[in-house]
Formats: C-alpha cells, sequence, structure tokens
C-alpha cells in the first residue's frame, strides 16, 4: 500500500481540490426537503416492520452537549454545563427511543449501535448506564454486536469508560486533532498529551475491542513539521484505525470558526505537504489506507470488509455492517432505510415539542426514486470498494451502464487521463493517488450537483 502512495503527485491534488460532498448518503442531505413529515416517516416504519421483516437494525443516537466549544467544529452541538439540561435531554430521547421501538417488529436484532455528538462522554457514569440500558431493554441486540461511542478525553474519568464498557460498548473513537499547544489553543482545545495517553490507556486495559484516534490537518499554524511529531506519536500509541480528517472550514455554516483566522491556516500547498507526509507515513507503518480519511491495520475489520467487498458508508462514516436499516434518535440525527431518509429537527425546542405531543420528530426527509438507488449504489461501491464491475450494475438494475452514464463517462475521462483511474471491460478501478479523490470521481456520478451550486459553496473542499 505505501508504494502507491510514495510517489503522491501534489499538482494532481491542487487540480482537483474543489468544494465536493463527502456521500455519507446519496442524494446528499441539502436536497432533503420538509414536504416529508413525520407522518411520512412513521409511515414508513410501520411499513417496514410487517410480519416476515427481519432485516437487521443500526441505530445512531445524538448527544449534542459539550463543555466548550472547539473552533473547528462542525457538528450539531451545544456548550453547556447544566447538568440537569443532559438529564432532561436524556428523558426525551428515551422518550423517543420508546416511540420507535414500539412500532418495531420484535425479531429484529440489532447489530450496531453508535453514540456521536457532541460529546457523548460528556454524560455523567450514571447517565450512560441510564441510557444505555434503557435502549439495551427496548431492541434486541445482537450478542456480537458492534457498539461504538465517540470520547472527549477532557473531562473524562476512569469511571466513564467503566460505565461504558460494563453497558456493552467495545469500539471506542477518541478525538486527538493535534498535540502541538499553539494549535490547540488556536482552535480552543486544550488536550495535553499525557491526558490522552492516561485515558487510551484505560481503554485498553478495560478492553475496548477497537480503538480509533481522530486527527485534523488544515488546522491553524499546522506544518509538515509539527503535524509529523503528532503523527509519530499517534502511531506510537498503536491503535487499531486512525481517521485523518480534512478541517472543512465552512464559517458562512458553522459562524463560530469566524474565531479560526483565514491567514493562520495552512495554506494550500503546505496542507498538501501535511497530507503527502500523513498518508506516507501513516502506510509505511504498516495502517493500510481504507479511504476518505480512514487508515486501519490489516487484521482490522474495515479492511478485511474492504478486501471482501463487504464495507459500507452511512452518516458515520465507513462501516462493516452493510444491509442493516439505520435508526436515529436525538437532535439532528438521520434515519435511512430502504428507499428513505428522515431527519430530526436540529431545534432541541422543536424536538422536545413534537414528543411531548407523542409525534415522531423528522424535521426533513427525501424518498429516494429509482434513478437515485441505481447511483447511490454506483458511489457506495466505488467509495468502499475502489472498484466497479458494470456488469454487476446492468444485472441488479436492468440498464446498458455505458447507456446510463454515458456523461458520468465523460466526466471521468480526465481521472483516466491523469492516471487516476482505469476502465477496462466491464470494470472501473480507482488506482494509485486516485484513492485520495474518491469525492471527486464519486462526484462524476452524481445527477444533482449543478442544480445545487449557489454562491456560497455548500459543501468543504475535497483535499
Amino acid at each position: 500500500m505505501g508504494s502507491l502512495f510514495s510517489y503522491i503527485d501534489l499538482s494532481l491534488l491542487r487540480k482537483y481540490d474543489t468544494p465536493g460532498p463527502r456521500y455519507t448518503s446519496y442524494p446528499t442531505a441539502p436536497l432533503f426537503k420538509s414536504s416529508f413529515t413525520a407522518e411520512d416517516f412513521r409511515n414508513e416504519i410501520e411499513a417496514t416492520n410487517g410480519p416476515g421483516i427481519a432485516s437487521d437494525v443500526s441505530l445512531y443516537l445524538h448527544f449534542p452537549f459539550c463543555d466548550t466549544l472547539c473552533y473547528f467544529c462542525g457538528c450539531t452541538m451545544l456548550v453547556t454545563r447544566d447538568r440537569q439540561r443532559l438529564e432532561e435531554y436524556n428523558q426525551f430521547i428515551k422518550t423517543e427511543i420508546d416511540l420507535v421501538a414500539h412500532m418495531m417488529a420484535s425479531n429484529r436484532r440489532v447489530v450496531q449501535l453508535h453514540w456521536g455528538g457532541g460529546t457523548p462522554s460528556h454524560l455523567s457514569p450514571m447517565q450512560i448506564r441510564d441510557v444505555a440500558g434503557h435502549t439495551i431493554s427496548s431492541f434486541t441486540v445482537d450478542t456480537d454486536a458492534e457498539v461504538s461511542v465517540e470520547i472527549d478525553p477532557r473531562e473524562l474519568t476512569r469511571d466513564h469508560l467503566v460505565a461504558l464498557r460494563e453497558s456493552g460498548f467495545n469500539r471506542m473513537s477518541m478525538g486527538v486533532q493535534d498535540f502541538n499547544q499553539r494549535v490547540q489553543e488556536a482552535v480552543n482545545r486544550i488536550q495535553p498529551e499525557g491526558l490522552t495517553s492516561g485515558v487510551y490507556g484505560w481503554a485498553r486495559e478495560l478492553g475496548f475491542q477497537s480503538i480509533n484516534l481522530d486527527l485534523i490537518y488544515g488546522l491553524p499554524f499546522q506544518t509538515v513539521r509539527t503535524f509529523e511529531d503528532t503523527v509519530r506519536k499517534i502511531i506510537a500509541y498503536d491503535p487499531d484505525r486512525i481517521a485523518v480528517f480534512n478541517y472543512a472550514h465552512v464559517p458562512w455554516l458553522k459562524p463560530h470558526q469566524k474565531l479560526i483566522r483565514q491567514e493562520d491556516l495552512p495554506d494550500p500547498e503546505e496542507k498538501l505537504r501535511i497530507l503527502k507526509m500523513t498518508i506516507e507515513l501513516l502506510c509505511s507503518h504498516g495502517y493500510e489506507y481504507v479511504g476518505m480519511d480512514h487508515f486501519a491495520k490489516p487484521n482490522d475489520e474495515l479492511a478485511i470488509a474492504q478486501k471482501e467487498k463487504t464495507l459500507y458508508r452511512n452518516f458515520q462514516g465507513y462501516s462493516t455492517k452493510s444491509g442493516a436499516d439505520l435508526y436515529g434518535f436525538g437532535m439532528s440525527s438521520i434515519s435511512h432505510f430502504q428507499n428513505i431518509y428522515a431527519q430530526n429537527t436540529k431545534k432541541m425546542p422543536e424536538y422536545y415539542a413534537a414528543l411531548r405531543g407523542g409525534r415522531l420528530a423528522t424535521h426533513l426527509g427525501y424518498r429516494m426514486t429509482e434513478d437515485d438507488q441505481i447511483r447511490k449504489y454506483v458511489i457506495m461501491r466505488l467509495m468502499c470498494d475502489l472498484e466497479l464491475d458494470t456488469q454487476v450494475v446492468e444485472g441488479r438494475f436492468g440498464i446498458t451502464f455505458d447507456e446510463y452514464f454515458s456523461s458520468s463517462l465523460e466526466a471521468l475521462a480526465q481521472f483516466v487521463d491523469d492516471g487516476l483511474v482505469e476502465i477496462t471491460d466491464g470494470k472501473i478501478a480507482i488506482v494509485g493517488a486516485g484513492r485520495l479523490l474518491l469525492r471527486n470521481i464519486a462526484m462524476c456520478f452524481d445527477a444533482y450537483l449543478e442544480s445545487m451550486k449557489k454562491e456560497k459553496p455548500i459543501f468543504s473542499r475535497t483535499v
């Protein structure tokens, strides 16, 4: 894997560095509509939980609260130290769980459960046990389910991790971002290395099966030299997975990002050099580049799933649980199954009001067309398998691939010319540094991009 990136051409990355979707869904979230109502979502839940329904289930719980504001944050979050606000929210998320669980077929198994935020670890150990216990008692959770949580080591105690383990959590993702103190101060996230090391040690001691560490490149004052120091320290921890995200500077969408001065950000050339260094360093130390910011050890489930072509992508990133219907709980969370997406309101008063009235908190949604299904499949397989068998697509959907995707193939031609994609009889393969441009390649198959162009971009840059 390392040899694929030993000759990364920065001029190519520069050429394709444009705004674009991350394709955690297709169609993408900006296309969700308010005409899809809570009643539509309720009807869809009931229709997909009738007799004989036995497909697996994935659950996502969103906890929006944090202790402090990280200036780079792009999540739906609220800063509070009022423990009563957390308790009130927990009661409502349990009410939402009750509402949905009552409509779900009893024979359906939960194979994946994920807590995100915000910061789920901002809950107290008692609150963790309360919400997790309520969730587990409301659904049939598989004995070998993937149960994961995002944590912030700041304000965390060992008791938090004990509560998570005793509640069935077996995977953990911890935010690090950067160990450099100047960078931490610039983004208002002071996290000493000793603190990170201590929490990581507790997690290993308590037996979390898989630990992921998150980094972000493109933050203020980062250079190749300073970020290399952070990456080498992360490698020394020996985590199972490492995620290296591209900082999305979108102050028009997230006004608090205006607290980060544009002039303090690394220039595009330095940012590309940081990316190149990071990939080559991680791959030279035994990590495989899964795609879209994610690295994993060769024996990790993600790397194995990619080789076996069973990798999947959803709103939490890459997943090994393809085919599971996703049910989201909490404000802003998104559900997806069959032909629909349904997103809860991002406003807490509206979320509470809906549940007080015994209603689902759906604010936006989308019902997929047949064309959406075809394009979603193509984009998903390219981003997960790094190749596509066009004959499989033809057999699955009853189309002639070259005719159906004639304009997409024209758009793809520049990637072929640049040695990033190879097209042979019946196969499209992403090769070499093309793996760094999965978003750009997927954009060739997106039917909505042109109609979504506005004065201000709605997507982050791809590199």
